[in-house]
């Protein structure tokens, strides 16, 4: 069966499940542990601690979040392996961990995890600092045919691919800044560390502003704010980044708490008034909840083409 959920339609949609009654009959045996992949204070990690408290005070269930940081995702994905199968344990990741990083690191294939659910995509975009006068990647591309040193800040592996990609593809080099977590990009293009970056929704504030500016999609759609802007297909580079904020727990998880977990973390961020669904709309484009046969294809795709994307830069 395929389920895809997105804003208030999401919790319509799961009730009607056949996974439901299990769903409905599942508690928690204990706290759940929830390991974040993602640094402290930043936009992923706002957003596992909103959901986890929003469930806490809707359904009662003690959830215990923590920073399990490091390798994309992979450190988390590898803390999960040992973990009680019974729903104790979950990790917030993104779907990169396990499409691009596990190929990467040859690290396996996606069933090292049971994928529960996303939340929301990546405003996945080139920005620089409005200052800087660049209005799309074009400008950007004639500025580094012209002999300027483009310092291109990017805060994965797979960007940092992406980012060399672009580009070879339009007869240029980029000289690409690896920083740590999306905040980081943000603040070397703010010290002038960085002419442009990758930003995955951590720069709607700024952009909102007029303080920044979206170059160019990186996703395989328009941005929420600049549906105007190129996207990266228009420069010849084929391999969108349709990155999405996920739930995941241990291989082989009991179905009836991955489905009750699910159908948590869908309730609260798409209920009315809740902070996580306001959050995560401001700051990422708006609530996507995708779980089931659909989450498993997201997974498979993504998987498959990092692989496209590892040659394409090895070239």
């Amino acid at each position: 069966m395929k389920r895809i959920f997105k804003t208030a339609i999401a919790v319509a949609s799961l009730l009607t499940l056949s996974t439901g009654a299990f769903a409905a009959d599942w508690t928690p045996p204990g706290p759940i542990k929830l390991m974040i992949a993602f640094g402290a204070g930043g936009g992923a990690d706002t957003q596992a601690r909103m959901i986890a408290e929003e469930i806490e005070a809707a359904k009662g269930w003690k959830i215990i979040p923590e920073q399990v940081t490091g390798k994309g995702g992979l450190n988390t994905v590898n803390a999960l392996k040992d973990a009680p199968k019974d729903g104790t344990a979950i990790g917030m990741i993104v779907t990169e961990t396990l499409g691009y990083n596990l190929a990467a690191a040859n690290a396996g294939d996606p069933s090292v995890a049971t994928a529960i659910t996303t939340t929301a995509g990546s405003q996945m975009a080139v920005v620089s600092l409005s200052s800087k006068g660049y209005k799309t990647l074009a400008d950007v591309i004639a500025a580094a045919k012209g002999g300027e040193d483009i310092r291109f800040g990017v805060m994965s592996p797979s960007l940092a691919d992406l980012a060399y990609v672009i580009g070879k593809e339009n007869g240029v080099e980029f000289n690409i800044i690896s920083v740590r977590g999306g905040k980081a990009v943000m603040n070397g293009l703010n010290a002038g560390d960085m002419d442009v970056g990758f930003g995955a929704g951590i720069q709607a504030k700024a952009v909102a502003a007029g303080d920044m500016v979206e170059l160019a999609s990186a996703k395989s759609g328009p941005l929420a704010a600049t549906p105007e802007a190129p996207n990266l297909m228009d420069f010849g580079v084929n391999f969108p980044n349709d990155t999405m904020f996920m739930f995941a727990g241990p291989s082989g998880m009991d179905p009836a708490a991955r489905d009750a977990i699910a159908a948590a973390i869908a309730e609260v961020i798409s209920a009315e008034g809740s902070k996580a669904g306001g959050f995560i709309n401001k700051a990422f484009g708006g609530v996507d909840v995708r779980s089931g046969d659909a989450l498993d294809a997201l997974i498979a795709k993504a998987y498959e083409d990092a692989g496209a994307l590892l040659e394409a830069s090895a070239e």
